[in-house]
């Protein structure tokens, strides 16, 4: 029971690393937002800048491009269409930044677990020992009981990291989510008269 359980926080603690790398990584700022992006929006102050805004998001792919991309082929819709279009794709793009936080969430709750069923494993082992044997020597108990709780202690530093970066990159979500709509918001704004009605290309 006890290899058994030492293996599955091993994978765990790989799993783990595995996504912490892979979603920094993936959220870094200048990889969702480029700055080339962001330079463009402010640019885009008319409709014949729109060519402009196509090219730079063209050429730095990212889920802000996509988004203003979305926005610009739909400018000939009313414009709550295009902000309805707008939000339906923004809620796919800020799903695919949240992929692999669901695991660290669940990385979380299960190492420790685990740490604590090696440990109680252990300890049904080590005493169905001494029932048979006899307890001889206090020291080996001792000796015997610490290192059955090494499997509590992995589990929690499996824990614990993970937990400080799922809240990491849950807040990092969120904020990149508000900056999106920020300068969703502001292309969309410019682009269609104050009115609201359907802006011809």
């Amino acid at each position: 029971m006890e290899p058994l359980v030492y293996a599955l926080l091993i994978l765990t603690s790989v799993v783990g690393l595995t996504f912490i790398i892979e979603r920094g990584i993936a959220l870094r700022w200048h990889r969702v937002l480029p700055p080339e992006i962001e330079a463009a929006v402010q640019s885009c102050q008319s409709p014949e800048d729109v060519p402009m805004l196509r090219r730079v998001c063209q050429q730095h792919k990212s889920p802000m491009s996509r988004l203003l991309l979305l926005a610009a082929d739909h400018l000939d819709w009313p414009k709550e269409d295009t902000l309805g279009a707008l939000q339906t794709r923004a809620r796919h793009e800020i799903a695919r930044l949240e992929r692999g936080l669901v695991v660290l969430e669940i990385i979380v709750g299960i190492a420790p677990l685990l740490g604590l069923v090696g440990t109680i494993a252990g300890m049904m082992t080590l005493f169905g020992d001494i029932g048979q044997a006899g307890l001889t020597e206090a020291a080996k108990l001792a000796k015997g009981i610490a290192l059955i709780l090494n499997a509590t202690l992995m589990g929690l530093l499996i824990a614990i990291p993970s937990l400080i970066f799922w809240s990491y990159y849950n807040k990092k979500v969120e904020t990149i989510a508000v900056e999106l709509e920020t300068l969703c918001d502001e292309f969309v704004r410019r682009q269609y008269r104050e009115d609201g009605e359907t802006r011809k290309k």
